[in-house]
Order: C-alpha cells, then sequence, then structure tokens
C-alpha cells in the first residue's frame, strides 16, 4: 500500500508576472507546468529595467499587475524560483485577486529589491518580450538549470572517470 502521499508537503501559490509567464521557461526550470489562474496583484507596477530582459515589480498606489498564480508549487521548485530570482528580487506574500472570480488568494510573488533603483523605467510589455527575448531566455534557463544540477552529478561524473581510469591507465601486473 502506498502512503507515500500521506507525508505532508506544502504546496504554494506563486504569483508570475514576467518571463515566468512563459510555459516554455517554466517547464524548464521545475520539467511541468503547474496549474495555473489569471490574476492581478492590485497597487504594484511593473516596470522595465534597463540593460535586462526581465521586468520588475515595486508597490505603487492605485497601479495593478496582471499576471498567473501558479498553482501547487511544491517546496523544491518554490526553492528552485528563489534561486532563478536571486538576489536581486525578495520573496514576499501578497493577496491577488483571481481573474475568473471573487475569490482573493495569498500568493509568493517576487519584489524587486532596490526600491529606489533608477534602472526602472516605464511599463514592461509582455508579448513585446516573447517576440524579441523569449528564445534566448529559454536557453538561459537551459543552462541555469544545468549549473543547478552541477554539485549533484559531479560526484557520479567523478565516479565514472576514477573507474575509467584506473580500467585503461593501470593494466593488470602479470
Amino acid at each position: 500500500m502506498a502512503m507515500a502521499s500521506s507525508a505532508p508537503q506544502n504546496l504554494h501559490a506563486v504569483f508570475v508576472y514576467g518571463s515566468l509567464l512563459a510555459d516554455e521557461v517554466v517547464a524548464v526550470l521545475l520539467n511541468r507546468v503547474p496549474q495555473s489562474s489569471a490574476a492581478v496583484l492590485h497597487n504594484f507596477h511593473r516596470f522595465s529595467i534597463k540593460g535586462r530582459v526581465y521586468p520588475a515589480i515595486l508597490p505603487v498606489e492605485n497601479k495593478k499587475v496582471t499576471g498567473r498564480v501558479l498553482l501547487g508549487v511544491t517546496d523544491p521548485e518554490l526553492n528552485i524560483l528563489d534561486t532563478f530570482e536571486d538576489v536581486e528580487y525578495d520573496r514576499r506574500t501578497v493577496e491577488v485577486s483571481l481573474m475568473d472570480g471573487p475569490e482573493k488568494l495569498q500568493a509568493k510573488t517576487y519584489v524587486w529589491r532596490n526600491s529606489n533603483d533608477t534602472n526602472l523605467y516605464g511599463d514592461w510589455d509582455f508579448e513585446q518580450w516573447k517576440g524579441v527575448h523569449m528564445e534566448n531566455f529559454v536557453k538561459m534557463t537551459m543552462s541555469f538549470v544545468e549549473e543547478l544540477e552541477l554539485p549533484e552529478s559531479m560526484p557520479r561524473v567523478t565516479t565514472y572517470e576514477t573507474f575509467f581510469q584506473q580500467g585503461s591507465d593501470n593494466p593488470p601486473m602479470s
């Protein structure tokens, strides 16, 4: 009998508003595309960032950011997203409104850490990003994921090489 499913598992809702709106990017990072709902984050604005292809959000009165909430994100997946968003963002819990109903939802999201950043400007457009930057961004994300897996695969490679060298460099003593 499989009892594994009864183990406590934290599932998170994560509000995404930038490159993670693209299923292609999410799929590379998490190896799946979680169920999602269109959602709005009130009193925030999505900025473009000089020299970057991804956006930032910061609290701004009476503005709103449309995005989507990824549902059922596991702890390990949240760790991957944390690492991906890196030190430029703080993970915060916010309240988002789902677009297809009156419900509000507590969700995690990534807010730009430097609220006085002079490199933030204007707005950020997902469709434009998709056309211009998505292909390269997906490639970048793939290499990020490969890097992420390095420490884990290192010993296996080392073991293999050690084994291989023993086989070839040390002919048996006769």
